[in-house]
């Protein structure tokens, strides 16, 4: 499958705003938005067009398909689910994307970052409900445990993970740092999204 291997800090650039795919740096001076928010290339820095209304929805799409890592082919599944849900079309997008458990696991705090926490979930340090499962688009349910593999708890990561974790969890899930586990307690709602996208501009680019 293809799998973008360029620098993620040129993503957040042209979108124009963090999509904290790097962690603790996101947070830090390094920042690349911080230190040049102008867009990658030589052209960069080139006074940009308006852009159009299909600009602007493409970007929309772009800039969620990116923070929550996905190809397009996986992002417009996903978005064909929503279509088939009750309920609004965008608000059950962003619904489905929260409840990948790569994304939990970066939500409760147990990896600094998406990226992070789905190659946890690729190499098989997570499971859910004392089962391991390595399918970072598993798609998690109120009820669920989500917690680090005992042969894995030892790692100097989550050893700094038990000392407490200081991001904001949100109120859809329960976080046990001691024990290195997470309970979905609820479904997200929309308010529970920690980015800054415009969902129906999703939808008005998918229904062209």
């Amino acid at each position: 499958m293809a799998r973008y291997t360029d620098s993620v800090c040129r993503m957040c650039r042209r979108e124009g705003t963090k999509l904290f795919l790097k962690g603790e740096k996101c947070f830090s001076t390094k920042c690349a938005v911080a230190n040049r928010p102008t867009p990658p290339g030589q052209h960069g820095q080139a006074r940009q067009r308006k852009a159009s209304e299909y600009g602007l929805q493409l970007r929309e799409k772009q800039k969620a398909r990116r923070c929550y890592g996905l190809m397009e082919g996986q992002f417009k599944r996903t978005f064909d689910r929503a279509t088939h849900m009750k309920g609004i079309t965008g608000e059950n997008l962003l619904q489905l994307l929260e409840q990948r458990l790569d994304n939990v696991v970066y939500r409760s705090g147990l990896a600094d970052s998406r990226p992070q926490a789905r190659q946890f979930v690729c190499h098989g340090l997570i499971t859910v409900n004392g089962k391991k499962v390595d399918i970072p688009s598993y798609s998690c349910k109120a009820g669920d445990v989500i917690s680090v593999r005992a042969t894995r708890k030892d790692m100097a990561h989550f050893q700094v993970v038990k000392e407490g974790i200081t991001r904001v969890i949100p109120q859809w899930l329960t976080v046990d740092a001691a024990n290195l586990t997470a309970t979905v307690s609820a479904l997200p709602n929309r308010e529970d999204v920690d980015i800054n996208v415009q969902e129906n501009m999703i939808v008005e680019f998918y229904s062209r």
